[in-house]
């Protein structure tokens, strides 16, 4: 028996170093970078996936910084030159297109901004922007992202939120509310838990079989596309006004954006799936970055009480309010740049490409790592430090090597409202209500959040019956009573606490046991 397993793994050995090597040859070119290829049909997306930033840095180490590997299904040379990234970045059509992987391009639609090129982009942007862009935002979307952040942030006080699963909830909700308002509620979460089968299936291995997450993506989206046709098709037999997106996009058949359905439900897609995670993440990160530098999150406050000063209290604030907030946006590019909310872009050769003396076969993807540009010393001093004070320096943002949101033509359509949602939930989360950080365990029994954050604290313990009454553990409460004064609260802790002050309180001292100790302790009292 241990002779059978010794032969069986030398085989599986031999076998895996074999498939190995082969995947090595079969990618072998004359003028490619050095690098590894990983396994068949896998190649290296699960190290790729996994540790990010630590696997390119490991392979740069080996290979320098340009490599081969084949990640998400295609054989990828990957870039973290940055001079190298720029030409890629500011020269499409030279040989250079996007290069999504194929997952993406099921899942999200073709038709997607992010793979589409040439005269197809600037429709499908010039569509985009009609409904996410500046003059939208001004015109139309900003009352409603207001109304929209202020109904989910209205009744946190005195609660501890999670502030991850509360920015997720802002981000998806806010962009669907816009795009499909009547019906949201009926469909809200039907469409939400469909979604996050599209937004988990975009980067995976292109693989059908059930079970998978490629394959449950691919049903969800099927499922999406009945329930907006179901939508449109009673729109347009109803007849009725609807003033949010997708209203915009059916009515566009008489414009200059006149769209398919496909491009339709693909616009829906890629406004969900863009905005989703980057707002949701910057968002989560800024309130941690504020939270751990007093200073920025006190500047941050004054800007905004200073807002609502010229305000009546329940007055919405607007775009003019918006541009005000310089601070604000220096914090959000701040946190975006430390954050580093997207690592890099893909693209994909048309022809054979001579890059940096490397010649690129057609067909392969390069992946344009821009995530070091964001910790470069000579554009960011101290990067990582949170500094939002060095984006007051306007030139900063649109510097020749800023690709936080892209660059050239590909610069994202979105940015602005993103940035509005962002500011939007951050004012009224700082103008509102004090927060500190907490931390969940279990002790004596019970679930329990634990405070270190002494405004916070204060806060607490100044604001007994707004939600917040004694907690002690339950073996205190059986053991000392139920009654005692630490366990009861408002009539009955009034009730108890006067009894007890009848007993040691500062009359009871001085009539009764200010005599009693002096004469237990032997003492006379002159």
């Amino acid at each position: 028996m241990t002779v059978l397993v010794f032969w069986g793994l030398i085989l599986a050995f031999c076998i895996s170093f074999a498939l190995l090597k082969w995947s090595d040859i079969k990618y072998r070119r004359k003028g490619l970078p050095r690098g590894t290829m990983g396994w068949p049909l896998f190649g290296e997306t699960l190290d790729f996936l996994k540790y990010g930033p630590d696997f390119m840095k490991k392979q740069s180490a080996k290979y320098g910084s340009v490599f081969k590997s084949h990640i998400l299904g295609c054989p990828t040379v990957i870039s973290m030159d940055q001079e190298l990234n720029r030409y890629i970045l500011m020269n499409e059509g030279k040989g250079l297109v996007p290069g999504y992987p194929q997952s993406m391009l099921d899942v999200v639609g073709k038709t997607n901004i992010a793979a589409v090129h040439g005269s197809a982009h600037k429709f499908i942007r010039g569509s985009l922007l009609s409904l996410v862009g500046t003059a939208a935002i001004k015109d139309q979307l900003f009352p409603d992202i207001d109304k929209f952040i202020r109904i989910l942030t209205n009744n946190w006080d005195g609660k501890t939120i999670d502030i991850q699963e509360k920015a997720i909830e802002m981000a998806f909700y806010v962009a669907f509310r816009q795009i499909i308002s009547a019906e949201c509620d009926l469909i809200y979460e039907a469409f939400k838990r469909e979604f996050d089968k599209v937004a988990t299936a975009a980067l995976s291995l292109p693989i059908n079989i059930p079970g998978t997450s490629y394959y449950q993506g691919l049903q969800a989206r099927k499922n999406i596309h009945k329930i907006l046709r179901q939508i449109m098709e009673e729109r347009k037999a109803s007849r009725k006004t609807h003033n949010d997106m997708f209203a915009e996009l059916i009515g566009n058949e008489n414009s200059r954006y006149r769209l398919t359905e496909e491009q339709m439900f693909d616009q829906i897609f890629t406004i969900l799936y863009s905005g989703y995670e980057t707002v949701s993440i910057t968002t989560m990160m800024a309130v941690k970055y504020l939270h751990d530098h007093p200073k920025a999150l006190q500047e941050l406050r004054e800007e905004h009480l200073a807002i609502r000063e010229r305000k009546k209290p329940d007055e919405p604030i607007d775009w003019n309010d918006y541009k005000s907030m310089s601070f604000t946006r220096a914090v959000i590019l701040e946190t975006s740049r430390l954050a580093t909310i997207v690592n890099g872009l893909l693209r994909k050769t048309t022809q054979d490409v001579e890059l940096n003396g490397f010649l690129i076969p057609k067909g392969w993807r390069i992946y344009v790592f821009t995530r070091e540009l964001n910790y470069d010393p000579v554009l960011y001093p101290e990067p990582y430090t949170f500094n939002p004070w060095r984006w007051l320096d306007k030139s900063l943002e649109s510097h020749s090597y800023c690709f936080l949101f892209g660059a050239g033509s590909r610069l994202c359509p979105g940015k602005e409202l993103g940035m509005v949602k962002v500011a939007t939930f951050l004012h009224y989360f700082v103008t509102k209500y004090r927060f500190g950080s907490v931390f969940k365990t279990h002790i004596l029994g019970c679930p329990t959040v634990i405070s270190l954050n002494q405004e916070l604290n204060r806060y607490f313990l100044m604001n007994e019956g707004k939600g917040l009454v004694p907690g002690y553990p339950k073996s205190m409460l059986d053991v000392m009573g139920k009654t005692n004064i630490a366990a009861v609260h408002g009539s009955a802790h009034k009730f108890i606490r006067g009894s007890l002050l009848t007993l040691i309180g500062p009359e009871a001292i001085r009539d009764q046991l200010h005599e009693k100790f002096y004469q237990q302790l032997g003492w006379q009292n002159h």
